[in-house]
């Protein structure tokens, strides 16, 4: 089966899957653009047509699934039960309607690629920075176990009758007071994840007095913590801690490295796409560019300006023949097996 039949038959039957409650609401497909890439987007819309944030869930996922298994019938099963939670979510939390007063307690930032969202900031909101671009987020809600939240639109920025540059205002203040910016040495981060698993207490201590040439920035929550770059008293931190300039390696959208400034910034960067294009989800990309931080001047910029602007997740043979320092393959492979906490997606029926 093809994945244009794949939607329709989903689109057709979907609704033999869910509860008869549901059976006035309207199957939306609807094309979306979302981080770093376009796709199929499959919501339940309320027939009042109000304003309500529903869950969004993507066919083009679902049709891998289907792939994968094989079994259409339980495809449509999976993807009916995520609905109805999804609905049940949003009745805990008080979304019926959307209520979309005080945002200056909902607005966030986020960091993208410029290069490969070209088409997603002509409907967005955005402030250019580097090779990367700030668009804003409504946080529909935050906990410990993670966030659920949809991307600021053009179209909402007007709902909201408020300007860009009011938005930016907002969102700046309330991203660091919701996401405060954390700074981990990577034998932190390490013994961290060995931690859950268990760990001998001599280890641990032994790795945690461990001097780190490594930091990893990211915030509290550990969701979109690239942004935290952002902070110029955050990077002049790290950089004294580590008592020099330094690089700026973007791991991904959730956290950035920072490393001692010193060599060949192409070659890290060269190891940055070589990561991405095999270690990183396409959604979760941030950068194939390399960052250089004055701690005198206080200021960042780019140091490398490879041809590689967009991103991609592309096995290939030139990737896999890629020579990497053994050492430094290890500390990434560790760092990015830390999987950020889950963002629910939703989309907002204005």
């Amino acid at each position: 089966m093809n994945y244009e039949t794949f939607k329709a038959i989903v689109a057709d039957r979907i609704k033999d899957f869910l509860p008869e409650q549901y059976g006035d609401y309207e199957i939306r497909i609807q094309s979306v653009r979302k981080v770093n890439q376009k796709l199929d987007s499959l919501s339940l819309v309320p027939p009042e047509g109000k304003r309500a944030a529903v869950p969004s869930l993507y066919l083009n996922e679902l049709y891998e699934e289907y792939l994968t298994g094989g079994d259409l019938n339980k495809v449509l099963l999976h993807t009916a039960e995520t609905i109805e939670k999804g609905f049940q979510q949003a009745k805990t939390m008080g979304l019926g309607e959307m209520d979309l007063r005080k945002p200056e307690e909902h607005l966030v930032m986020m960091l993208v690629n410029t290069e490969q969202n070209k088409q997603l900031l002509k409907e967005v909101p955005n402030q250019p920075y580097q090779d990367l671009s700030i668009i804003y987020r409504w946080v529909v809600n935050s906990t410990l176990e993670g966030m659920s939240s949809f991307i600021v639109t053009n179209q909402l920025m007007e709902q909201l009758e408020l300007s860009q540059k009011q938005i930016q205002q907002m969102a700046v203040e309330n991203t660091k007071r919701m996401f405060p910016p954390t700074v981990r040495t990577m034998e932190e981060v390490i013994v961290g994840m060995i931690a859950e698993e268990g760990m001998p207490e001599e280890l641990e201590q032994v790795m945690s007095n461990e001097d780190s040439s490594m930091y990893v920035i990211s915030n509290a929550q550990g969701i979109n913590g690239a942004v935290s770059m952002l902070y110029e008293e955050t990077l002049h931190k790290v950089a004294e801690k580590i008592g020099g300039d330094i690089y700026i390696l973007p791991s991904s959208t959730h956290e950035v490295l920072a490393v001692p400034a010193g060599g060949d910034p192409n070659e890290l960067a060269e190891m940055v796409r070589g990561i991405n294009q095999t270690q990183v989800a396409i959604e979760e990309q941030l950068s194939n560019q390399v960052y250089y931080y004055d701690k005198d001047l206080r200021t960042l910029s780019l140091a490398t300006d490879t041809p590689y602007k967009e991103l991609s997740r592309q096995e290939n043979e030139a990737i896999n023949a890629m020579k990497m320092e053994e050492a430094s393959r290890a500390n990434w492979e560790r760092l990015l097996s830390v999987d950020a906490e889950p963002e629910d997606e939703w989309e907002l029926e204005l």
